[in-house]
């Protein structure tokens, strides 16, 4: 609006110098002009221009402690007073939009504001995703129902602590709004084993228990008031079974319409046996997704697994691999808010999927280090891991080194429900878009600036791990919820994760041409929008291949390229079997994380 309003001032300029009274009419217009800008100056962008008459709640700032005849004013101009700030001269005001404007010509009014939301974060992640931008839209995942599939999700019963950050603002109500257990343990569907919880709090905790006068930063989820279905298929050691999955995948299709189920989150996972097309936790997913719902789940751990020495490429874990789902690897938020320094965990498992070749993760998400809320003190992770506890000194001032009721776990099962949350975000403001929209939008508008490479040694263990930043480590890009929301951009066809195919004369790695996928239509959607310039190859548009600066020599560590078939990794990748991954190895991840 600035620049076309100058432009039109320098337009007038130009016609009236050329008139006999120029001096005259343009000292008239540039009075006006001034007297516009300065009521722009006066008044936030988000206020200006308004028609409406709906109430807003605005902080008006005076030049002065407010007059009696400035409250006079506000009143004259519709405005009902809320309260005093006399810390700013100003007072909150409830205000028809369109009588800002009117009430900024005051003399003595300094800045007319909306009364902005503000939140605190939980940890690094929120800030890393623009979250808070959403919150800043009144956003907050209300009406929306995510169901977790995990350990169980402890309520307020079983807490030690008067109130859960996963309760309603009354207190009374757990937004658990439906749980069931697969698991013949006793526990029902409590979480005995704490990773449930961690990830319920990640979609949906609202902070209550870190925050108050003497809170310096609040826990806060991503979604903090969607609706849990808490559907308990791991036990107190995290195991479980497939069948136990499917059926709540199956209960969770059931009630989608009870309570409005928009998103189902596994962060759970097993070794890929057999083709997506055969493996029936797939299929249960894919059920899911041909029911309406966007279905997110983890990569898996194991991008530190070199057994098969591919450099922990060809790790992608089931559900994962199916190329229906959302599927998210993990970032280190390198303890700052701002992602421009994040970088790759180094065991967030890496794609191409075994056997079927499909090109995944498909988003990156923090998942290292992250804080939530904690199960219980005598859940199996809080009592093999106490040092995971967070300090209350974390997040309260004055607090001390005594436990709080939260913990620290890392993997992608913490990167999963920050795509979770944003999807209930995105549902809730356009409620229309169907699961391939979301993916196809949550893809495109992701974060597309990484380093070539980067390297972590472990402490532990004295080995370096070497990523590079191609499709298979980061997918589409990091997860971006203020640009997901901004645009406009409304996908058609299906959004399944492209095939792959090795191309043996070039050495190189190409898209399989899918004309029925988003990615295979117009320009805008192409896999060049989608996935940025950064992980083609030449003009062929190959994904990888000998000439890459991205791969050639690195990819398995040694002097050998990725399509050279005399190398070991080449087979575990391209000859269609499985690469096993060490369980205990992937465990281990989850409570040390990249440190």
């Amino acid at each position: 609006m600035g620049n076309l309003h100058a432009k039109w001032v320098e337009q007038k300029i130009k016609s009236l110098v050329k008139s006999k009274t120029s001096l005259v009419v343009f000292a008239a217009v540039l009075a006006l002009s001034t007297l516009a800008a300065a009521k722009r100056e006066k008044l936030a962008p988000e206020l200006q221009n308004q028609a409406g008459s709906d109430a807003v709640d605005v902080i008006v700032q005076f030049n002065a402690p407010p007059s009696d005849a400035d409250y006079d004013n506000v009143a004259q101009h519709g405005g009902l007073h809320k309260g005093d700030l006399g810390l700013v001269h100003g007072m909150l005001v409830s205000l028809p939009a369109n009588q800002a404007d009117l009430l900024s010509d005051e003399p003595s009014v300094k800045f007319i504001s909306p009364d902005r939301h503000l939140a605190g974060y939980l940890t690094n992640t929120t800030p890393a995703i623009n979250a808070p931008y959403a919150w800043s839209l009144g956003l907050d995942g209300s009406g929306i129902g995510v169901a977790v599939i995990d350990s169980g999700i402890v309520e307020r019963k079983s807490i030690s602590v008067a109130r859960s950050d996963l309760h309603n603002l009354d207190a009374e109500h757990s937004r658990v709004v439906y749980r069931k257990s697969w698991v013949k343990d006793g526990l029902g569907a409590d979480d005995g084993f704490g990773h449930g919880t961690h990830v319920a709090g990640i979609i949906a905790g609202d902070g209550y228990n870190s925050s108050g006068p003497a809170a310096f930063q609040t826990l806060k989820g991503i979604a903090p008031n969607v609706h849990l279905i808490n559907l308990r298929v791991l036990d107190s050691n995290g195991e479980g079974t497939d069948s136990a999955v499917i059926a709540a995948i199956e209960t969770a299709i059931e009630l989608k319409n009870t309570y409005n189920i928009q998103v189902i989150n596994l962060s759970l996972g097993r070794p890929v046996y057999e083709s997506y097309t055969l493996d029936p936790l797939c299929q249960a997913v894919e059920a899911a997704y041909q029911a309406g719902i966007t279905v997110v789940v983890a990569a898996g751990n194991d991008g530190r697994d070199n057994s098969a020495g591919t450099n922990g490429y060809g790790t992608i874990s089931a559900p994962g691999n199916d190329p229906y789902v959302i599927t998210v690897g993990a970032m280190k938020s390198m303890g700052t808010p701002d992602r421009s320094d994040d970088l790759i965990a180094t065991y967030s498992s890496k794609g191409p999927t075994a056997i079927d070749h499909i090109a995944k993760p498909d988003l990156v998400a923090p998942g290292n280090l992250v804080s939530s809320f904690l199960a219980n003190p005598n859940s199996t992770l809080a009592m093999s891991y106490p040092q995971n506890i967070v300090p209350l000194s974390y997040y309260m001032t004055g607090g001390t080194s005594g436990p709080s009721p939260y913990f620290i776990l890392s993997g992608t099962s913490m990167a999963a429900p920050a795509v979770s949350g944003a999807v209930a975000l995105l549902l809730q403001a356009q409620p229309s878009l169907t699961p391939d929209q979301i993916k196809a939008r949550l893809m495109k508008t992701a974060y597309k600036t990484f380093p070539q490479s980067s390297a972590y040694t472990d402490p532990t263990t004295g080995i370096t791990y070497t990523d590079q930043y191609d499709l298979f480590t980061v997918g589409a890009g990091y997860l971006d919820i203020q640009a997901a929301l901004q645009s406009t951009d409304v996908s058609t066809g299906v959004a399944t994760s492209p095939a792959v195919q090795y191309d043996p004369t070039t050495q190189s790695v190409y898209f399989v041409n899918d004309s029925f996928a988003v990615w295979g239509g117009s320009s805008d959607w192409s896999s060049f929008a989608v996935w940025g310039g950064n992980v083609f190859v030449g003009s062929d548009f190959a994904v990888w291949g000998g000439s890459n600066p991205y791969a050639s020599f690195a990819v398995w560590g040694g002097s050998a390229p990725w399509g050279d078939n005399t190398n070991n990794g080449f087979f575990a990748v391209w000859g269609g079997s499985t690469i096993a991954s060490d369980s205990a190895s992937s465990s281990e991840m989850l409570t040390r994380g990249d440190n």
